[in-house]
């Protein structure tokens, strides 16, 4: 095998890995708790509350009749529709 074949096949294996591949897919449909989402977000729980409520939250999964959770796939797609051009 000549070297830039050789170069060529570890750039490949780098940029590609399955099991990794994998768990990124898989951690889309982890559930947060409404508490780890308005944590993570940097917002109170009664901000939280208070966009859910109004429609501007992200998908809401329902896991028992009283708590409700937000997967990490639900809360990147409302981040992105969120974000704004340019500065504020």
């Amino acid at each position: 095998m000549s070297a830039r074949e050789a170069q060529r096949r570890a750039e490949q294996s780098r940029q590609s890995d399955p099991a990794a591949d994998r768990e990124l897919e898989l951690n889309q449909f982890r559930v947060m708790s409404f508490a780890q989402w308005c944590a993570l977000n940097g917002i109170s729980p009664a901000t939280g509350r208070r966009l859910l409520r109004s429609g501007r939250g992200p998908i809401v999964t329902r896991l028992s009749d009283r708590r409700i959770g937000i997967t990490i796939g639900a809360n990147v797609a409302w981040q992105a529709k969120r974000a704004i051009n340019g500065a504020a």
